[in-house]
């Protein structure tokens, strides 16, 4: 919320508080070509890693915690093959040409994919283990965040076994687990 202007959870609001705050061009480029590519992915990512993230993230780090147990192998199997193939996409797609998902300079596009990517990592997955491309440009975007933003940026999400799970409410742990079962019962996921 942007005083009585709302948002809800969206890329539209990086966009819209890139242009009223006046940030630096790199991060959603005045040129319409540099521009298009934050876009490109942008629109990409909401059906690709967004969706994949979250599913491991539900199956392997939420589905133990509420319902204490880990999740089926052939379950949690599935989900890792979808991301780690967004993933290899990602790689060859996005980062066959420049230092960052949309060129050279970092953009809003690298700011939504590393938060995605981070989400799987906090469930104890290598993301970057045998992808050295991806691996790498993590290490840009942390470089060119700083890396106290980026801990900062990260530091619930890497830490949501230890601090978050531990304190929800038995009423929050019942819905969390009707949707957790949902999928497990059906494969429908509401990410």
């Amino acid at each position: 919320q942007d005083n009585l202007f709302c948002f809800t959870f969206s890329t539209a609001i990086l966009r819209y508080l890139v242009q009223k705050y006046n940030t630096p061009d790199h991060w959603y480029p005045s040129d319409p070509q540099k521009r298009a590519r934050v876009d490109e992915y942008l629109a990409w990512q909401h059906t690709t890693t967004r969706p994949n993230g979250c599913r491991v993230f539900w199956v392997k780090c939420m589905t133990p915690a509420i319902l204490g147990r880990n999740a089926e192998a052939d379950k949690l199997n599935q989900v890792l093959a979808e991301f780690i193939a967004v993933m290899k996409h990602l790689e060859e797609t996005y980062l066959k040409d420049g230092l960052f998902l949309a060129g050279d300079e970092i953009s809003l596009a690298d700011l939504v994919a590393i938060v995605e990517i981070m989400q799987v990592v906090a469930s104890g997955v290598p993301v970057f283990q045998q992808m050295p491309k991806l691996e790498a440009w993590k290490q840009r975007v942390e470089e060119a965040l700083g890396p106290e933003v980026f801990k900062e940026a990260h530091e619930d999400i890497l830490n949501v076994k230890e601090q978050q799970l531990n304190s929800l409410s038995p009423e929050v742990k019942e819905q969390l687990k009707g949707r957790l079962l949902l999928f497990t019962n059906c494969g429908m996921w509401l990410c």
